[in-house]
C-alpha cells in the first residue's frame, strides 16, 4: 500500500474528525495535533478551514467518479446499462458514506457549514460529475444532438445527486429507475 501524502493524512484525519465530533470540532490546532505536525503546516498544506472542507468533498466526489467511470468501463456497449450501473454504485457509496451523512445530517450552528459545499455552492460538483459522464458517454454512439445530449446527461447527473442528498429508495432500485427515465431520453 502506498504511503499516504501529508495532505493525504490531514484529510483522513478531517474527515475522522467531522464524522466523530462535528465539523465544528474541527480546527486546524485539533488538526495538527491528531497528525502530528505544527499548525502552521496544516495552513501551509492545505489552507483555512474553508479550503479544508472544499478539499474534503472534492477527494470524496473524485472518489465518486471514479465508481462512475468504473461503471461505464465494465459497460462498453451498453449505455443504459452504465447508466444503471453508475448510479446504483453512487447511491450505494453515498449510503455508506460517513462523511456524506455527517454533512448532510448536520442541523445547527458550525456543523452546518459543510452542507453549502452540497448544495448552494455545489457548482464544481455538478460541472465535475458531469464532465465525467458527457467523457464517458462520447465513446457510445447516441443519436441526439449535442444540446440535447448535454441536457440529458445533466437531468441524469442531477437526479443521481437528488437521491444521494434524499434517497427514496434503494440503490438497486432508484438506479434502476434512473436508467429505465434515460433509457426514454437517450431513444
Amino acid at each position: 500500500m502506498a504511503t499516504l501524502t501529508l495532505r493525504d493524512r490531514l484529510l483522513e484525519a478531517a474527515v475522522e474528525l467531522t464524522t466523530t465530533a462535528g465539523w465544528a470540532k474541527v480546527t486546524m490546532a485539533r488538526l495538527a495535533d491528531e497528525v502530528g505536525v505544527s499548525r502552521q503546516t496544516v495552513y501551509n498544506e492545505i489552507g483555512t478551514k474553508n479550503d479544508l472542507a472544499e478539499a474534503m468533498v472534492l477527494r470524496e466526489l473524485d472518489r465518486f467518479l471514479a465508481g462512475v467511470t468504473r461503471s461505464f468501463d465494465e459497460n462498453p456497449d451498453d449505455l443504459v446499462a452504465a447508466i444503471r450501473d453508475s448510479a446504483r454504485r453512487v447511491l450505494k457509496y453515498a449510503q455508506d458514506n460517513a462523511l456524506l451523512h455527517a454533512v448532510v445530517s448536520a442541523t445547527h450552528g458550525a456543523d452546518t457549514e459543510l452542507l453549502p459545499l452540497l448544495t448552494t455552492h455545489s457548482e464544481y460538483l455538478l460541472e465535475g460529475a458531469k464532465l465525467v459522464v458527457a467523457d464517458r458517454v462520447a465513446a457510445y454512439d447516441v443519436d441526439l444532438p449535442p444540446d440535447r445530449l448535454a441536457a440529458s446527461i445533466d437531468m441524469v447527473v442531477r437526479l443521481v445527486l437528488s437521491h444521494v442528498m434524499q434517497p427514496s429508495a434503494d440503490p438497486t432500485r432508484t438506479g434502476d429507475d434512473i436508467a429505465w427515465i434515460a433509457e426514454r431520453v437517450l431513444r
